[in-house]
């Protein structure tokens, strides 16, 4: 039986979906069913408050238990200082206050692309990984997380590297080789392109690969030559739920 000093809630919130879970942060694994609400239409602050503490009080918590929540925004001091894919109404918002307020409680509030790599980290691909571990995440833009040696770098917003002019996510993410119909090769090559950037600002350990389309791994990262490994993510629709929780536990 998960003690309760082991237990943490995860509040993963995301353009489409508003999804949570109670996490036993020894083992990552999720101690309840995950429970899911659509983000809010408009995806405006009080609309996603509101839906979180529907979502916590479905899973009758004590009062104790940590509560981490995620977010797709560059994160600062509880501050929200970007919007993706929810109403800009979220930037320069004081959200973790937002969210304090309406629980009742402190909350761990964490950008979205960081607690799924704190996860993998600690728990999925790059569980006995040491030095520098990139996270990203293939998406509709490229999310990206720093874990050095298990310290969380927070808001490395890797999607937005300049290249070619661009931001790398302009050109490379999951959306983008829908959008255009790229072949497998194709949507390499750009790949190719943005991890040889990474690989040469950052020297890193490992690299991992997240986002729905790290399902299909097998198509795309074998096209890639890089010196560093790289390797698909492990905890799938779970890693910000997961990470959320162990960061608000202080795992």
């Amino acid at each position: 039986m998960t003690s309760s000093s082991d237990q943490a809630v995860g509040v993963d919130i995301g353009g489409t979906g508003v999804k949570a879970a109670l996490v036993d942060v020894r083992t990552g694994s999720l101690l309840s069913d995950r429970v899911k609400v659509p983000t809010p239409a408009g995806g405006e602050p009080d609309a996603i408050r509101d839906a979180v503490v529907s979502l916590v009080e479905l899973l009758e918590i004590d009062d104790e238990t940590p509560i981490g929540v995620t977010f797709p925004a560059i994160v600062r001091h509880g501050r929200t200082m970007s919007a993706a894919n929810v109403s800009k109404s979220w930037i320069g918002l004081e959200a973790e206050q937002l969210f304090e307020r309406a629980l009742g409680r402190d909350i761990h509030f964490v950008n979205d692309a960081d607690a799924a790599g704190f996860a993998e980290d600690h728990y999925g691909a790059a569980k006995d990984a040491s030095g520098l571990v990139i996270l990203t995440t293939l998406g509709t833009g490229i999310g990206g997380a720093l874990i050095y040696n298990g310290v969380l770098v927070p808001n490395a917003e890797l999607g937005h590297l300049e290249l070619d002019g661009v931001g790398a996510e302009t050109r490379a993410s999951n959306r983008v080789r829908e959008r255009e119909d790229l072949s497998w090769e194709e949507w390499a090559e750009r790949l190719q392109r943005f991890y040889s950037h990474l690989e040469f600002i950052f020297s890193p350990d490992l690299f991992v690969v997240g986002g729905g389309v790290s399902k299909s791994s097998e198509k795309f990262l074998p096209l890639l030559q890089l010196a560093t490994p790289i390797v698909p993510a492990k905890l799938r629709n779970n890693a910000g739920i997961i990470g959320a929780a162990a960061l608000a536990r202080g795992v």
